[in-house]
């Protein structure tokens, strides 16, 4: 899919991207210091626990050897055993309850950091140009604000907590196995070499795995998306089975990623754990010898296997949460590479209000614009709209006239020349300045799932009830709503099943007019409605065009007859202008373009 990376591609950048999560923590270092003093508590409280148990061995089996040998008044000294036990029993209380306190200040740290980073992903969404979302498949969008700031938060939680405690854990029972004895540790320390080059070979693979498999992901998303947006027009043309094909070879792309992502990270686990293993083996033959020798005591060798074991326990730990990480930080770099994207230009600093009197004349001046820089769409169009004029725009789909509202509406920005509104240039306007005083109705109707009265009052929220029902009434909406059950108030769900494709398009017309605006933009806004009722709007318009600049793009030409002025467009340009009589006399664009859909002989 163009625009889209490679799915097979590493993180381009594991360090900065982790330093940019880290760079979230931040505002709660305070908390993130009291974590870190917590962790640092329970793993010593822990690691010092073994170290008792093995004095606990040593009262217990050097009580048995003096009973053994018939030593006056030996025997196991339970009180001095009841001792060490007390004390190793309150550490291991201690330490996990300092544990559960460090695990609630964990969530209290990475919630709220979710919580920002969601808002700022939809901030960030209503600060990107229409190029960026055009371009992107929603399915992808969708996927990076939810599935993978959820996999941030989980790697992030996880990270904290275990690879925190993990590392404390290491350096605690390092210290405690040196003061045993240097040298089985050093013979302990021989191993991690291996485990590191285990953790490397199967991690580096898995990493791979983990961004291709969030990438394909959001692929199958986006075909989620578009099958349940297009489903009737998927039904009509009976391509189900191509969709679910579809569906079954993008799921089958997720499902070889997330199998081999787990595959190779679980594993690093089973690798290093056979590692540690064999060194176990190692340390208690040469613990046996040594306690033989009488260079060591029986509780010493114990504890030390004990650390050993304890030492490569969090060494694992973090091995297998080598996929989490990596499956975290693919994650975050697409949410970063979503908070990076390139914004709209802003608005400028210190803009004048729009005046409260609005006259609404629109004028391009020698504007040139295009999508592709290889493909010139718009050069040097000049066009001028008079206050309360009706400028009509039709064309062969693609020669721009849908271009022309766009760059009104600066949902995009002309490469050269400039457009005034009332001999103001647009860009010097703030963009909620000049799409306040703009209406505009798409093909596409987009109603929300709320009252109808509502998705009316969504122009104008503090509309009153009688301005809606005026409105209503101006675009024959007020003529269907009263035959409903619940009237003004029936609620419209996702399917809009009780009213008709024009009846939703009636209702977005609707949304229009009452927002007063100074400038009404129709984009193909009757193609839903049937001929009786396109009649009916169209007279209703004819009040509110007085005191309005409209804009209408239509291919239906029964709609534009009335318009004051009608432009012509081919290939990005304005080849013929006038009125429908004058560019019916000349017999050229329009004269063809009306001829291909009246029968009739053209007068």
């Amino acid at each position: 899919m163009p625009g889209m990376p490679d799915p097979a591609a590493k993180i381009k950048q594991f360090g900065p991207t982790v330093g940019r999560l880290v760079g979230l923590l931040t505002p709660h270092r305070g908390t993130v210091w009291v974590i870190l003093a917590l962790g640092v508590i329970s793993v010593a409280l822990s690691v010092t626990v073994p170290l008792l148990l093995g004095e606990a061995t040593d009262v217990i089996f050097n009580g048995v050897i003096e009973r053994f040998e018939g030593v006056p008044g030996g025997g196991v000294e339970f009180g001095a055993l009841g001792t060490v036990l007390a004390w190793a029993l309150g550490m291991y209380l201690a330490s996990a309850l300092f544990g559960v306190v460090q695990g609630r200040l964990v969530n209290r740290v990475v919630q709220p950091v979710m919580y920002r980073m969601r808002s700022d992903v939809e901030d960030k969404l209503h600060r990107l140009p229409l190029r960026h979302t055009d371009n992107q498949p929603r399915g992808d969008l969708l996927s990076r604000v939810t599935n993978d700031i959820d996999n941030v938060s989980t790697a992030l939680q996880q990270t904290i907590s275990q690879l925190l405690t993990s590392i404390l854990t290491v350096v605690g029972v390092l210290v405690m196995m040196l003061m045993i004895s240097p040298l089985l540790t050093l013979i302990a320390v021989l191993a991690l070499p291996l485990s590191g080059v285990a953790a490397a070979v199967f991690g580096g693979k898995a990493q791979k795995r983990h961004s291709a498999q969030w990438r394909h992901t959001g692929l199958l998303n986006a075909h989620v998306e578009e099958s349940l947006s297009g489903h009737q027009i998927v039904r009509v043309y009976g391509r189900q089975a191509e969709a679910v094909d579809e569906f079954r070879l993008r799921n089958e792309e997720v499902y070889k990623a997330t199998l081999g992502a787990q595959v190779l990270s679980g594993l690093i686990m089973p690798a290093i754990q056979a590692v540690s293993n064999l060194g176990y083996v190692v340390l208690a033959v040469l613990g046996g010898l040594r306690i033989a020798s009488g260079t060591m005591s029986l509780g010493d060798v114990q504890a030390f296997i004990q650390y050993s074991r304890q030492f490569t326990q969090p060494l694992t730990q973090m091995a297998g949460m080598a996929g989490v990480i990596q499956s975290g930080v693919a994650s975050a770099e697409r949410v970063f590479e979503l908070l990076d994207a390139e914004e709209q230009e802003p608005d400028p600093a210190n803009v004048v209000p729009p005046a409260p009197v609005r006259r609404g004349r629109v004028e391009f001046e020698r504007v040139s614009f295009s999508y592709d820089p290889d493909q010139p769409l718009i050069e040097n169009l000049s066009l001028v709209a008079e206050p309360g004029q009706t400028v009509a725009i039709v064309g062969p789909t693609g020669a721009g006239k849908t271009t022309l509202v766009n760059l009104i509406m600066r949902f995009y920005e002309p490469e050269s020349g400039r457009i005034t509104l009332d001999g103001v240039d647009i860009t010097t306007m703030r963009r909620a300045d000049l799409r306040a005083q703009t209406g505009m109705v798409l093909q596409d109707t987009w109603l929300f799932g709320s009252t109808i009265r509502d998705n009316i009052a969504y122009g104008r929220p503090n509309a009153t009830y009688a301005e809606i029902e005026a409105a209503a009434r101006a675009t024959c909406v007020d003529r269907f709503v009263r035959t409903l059950p619940h009237g003004y108030d029936t609620v419209l769900t996702e399917d809009n099943t009780a009213i008709s494709a024009g009846e939703k398009q009636l209702l977005t017309i609707a949304r229009a007019f009452l927002a007063n605006p100074a400038l009404l933009i129709l984009d193909e806004a009757t193609s839903s409605v049937d001929t009786r009722t396109e009649a009916l709007v169209r007279k209703a318009t004819e009040a509110l065009r007085a005191s309005r600049t409209s804009f209408l793009i239509a291919h239906r030409l029964s709609t534009i007859r009335d318009a004051d002025l009608i432009l012509v467009m081919e290939n990005g340009r304005i080849v013929e202008q006038g009125t429908h009589q004058a560019l019916l006399s000349r017999r050229g664009a329009y004269h063809r373009l009306y001829s291909t859909q009246f029968t009739a002989p053209v007068s």
